[in-house]
């Protein structure tokens, strides 16, 4: 069986869920994964690269001499695709309800769509976005969400759906735990050092981390990832923040085990109402203390497990450090931590995932077969 993934996510952007999902498909499955078009001089085409993780990445590539009906020219690349690539059987799985337009003619086995975020809500969002979502709602044969709040908001669309939060790579994270060897642009930032690794953008707090660090001058922000949708001018720029640019997924362990603090500090908006960030359960992995903004995931059930301190102000954020970085012995934390995260994993969210992907293929084929069954 084949499973096809339309994302606008590319997937060497940032490693998250669906690069951990996926990669785990991919030992079971043939992968596809088609990225959101890149316009270029030449005609329509498209190309396969295959990641270390043996999910085989689409790129399409349209010409920017037309931009005339992109959708259509889209379904045209995939018809070519399905009918060199994909084999009789296959799956389609979503990440971008938009991308459902130019895919929504053919006939695949199984529709998933593993809606992660409220991406209505996102800045720049594609206008009529809501209502193609509605439509791959309708389509659907199994839906996923991205954490309990966002199932909360979705689950009267559809029979089917069901909530799978952010998991983790505990032995991965845990590296931090034992690592003394530092990066070469992190290792002579003075201590005590708060940090936050993801995406800086319009979910950022920017203002947060102003205040504080404007306050707390003796303190230093590492704040590791790419700036995407804001403008970098926007930033705070104080002599005690280092943007250190993006990671990679593998070097995180050891800039996080340079921390003695690390941070969730996201905007209170639409865009963060529902998400569950991943970071949460990896810097527990990692085995350091958590300040984070009220965000839904984040308060349940890491804030009322005492796991993370959750903040409302730059007030609260310095209590919550300033008691942190008091504490000598975290022994009796990182047990409770452990043993909260004992069957948190990526490997047990993907077992559940395909198991009810399979009951979904079997069910479908039940139906096919009892449509097709002639009595004499």
């Amino acid at each position: 069986m084949t499973i096809i993934c339309f994302s606008h996510l590319r997937w060497n952007f940032v490693y998250q869920r669906p690069q951990h999902l996926l990669s785990r498909f991919a030992k079971n499955y043939t992968v596809y994964f088609i990225e959101e078009p890149i316009f270029h001089e030449d005609g329509d085409c498209y190309t396969i690269l295959n990641s270390e993780e043996n999910v085989h990445v689409i790129k399409q590539y349209l010409s920017n001499k037309d931009d005339s009906d992109v959708y259509k020219r889209q379904h045209d690349l995939l018809k070519i695709f399905l009918q060199q690539q994909a084999g009789s059987e296959y799956i389609f799985w979503y990440y971008s309800p938009m991308m459902y337009l130019f895919s929504k003619q053919f006939d695949p086995a199984l529709i998933v769509y593993d809606c992660m975020d409220e991406l209505s809500a996102f800045k720049f969002a594609p206008a009529g976005l809501k209502e193609t979502e509605q439509e791959l709602f309708d389509a659907a044969d199994v839906v996923f969400t991205g954490g309990h709040s966002l199932y909360q908001a979705k689950k009267h669309l559809h029979h089917n759906i069901y909530p799978f939060p952010s998991s983790i790579e505990k032995e991965h994270f845990a590296k931090a735990r034992i690592n003394n060897q530092q990066p070469a642009d992190q290792q002579n930032i003075p201590y005590p050092r708060l940090g936050f690794f993801g995406v800086l953008d319009e979910r950022f707090d920017i203002e947060l981390i102003r205040e504080v660090a404007t306050k707390k001058p003796e303190w230093n922000f590492i704040l590791l990832g790419p700036i995407v949708k804001i403008n970098p001018d926007d930033l705070p720029h104080n002599a005690n923040i280092f943007y250190l640019g993006g990671k990679s997924y593998n070097e995180l362990p050891a800039y996080v085990s340079g921390w003695d603090i690390a941070l969730v500090p996201f905007a209170l908006n639409e865009s963060t109402r529902y998400i569950s960030p991943t970071k949460t359960p990896e810097y527990l992995a990692a085995g350091k203390p958590v300040i984070s903004t009220a965000i839904t995931d984040v308060v349940n059930p890491y804030g009322e497990e005492n796991l993370a301190s959750i903040i409302h102000s730059a007030e609260e954020f310095i209590k919550a450090a300033e008691k942190i970085l008091k504490q000598e012995n975290k022994n009796a934390w990182l047990k409770k931590v452990d043993a909260f995260l004992k069957n948190n994993s990526w490997d047990n969210t993907f077992a559940e995932m395909n198991g009810i992907i399979k009951k979904g293929l079997a069910g479908k084929k039940q139906v096919i077969n009892s449509k097709t069954t002639t009595y004499v």
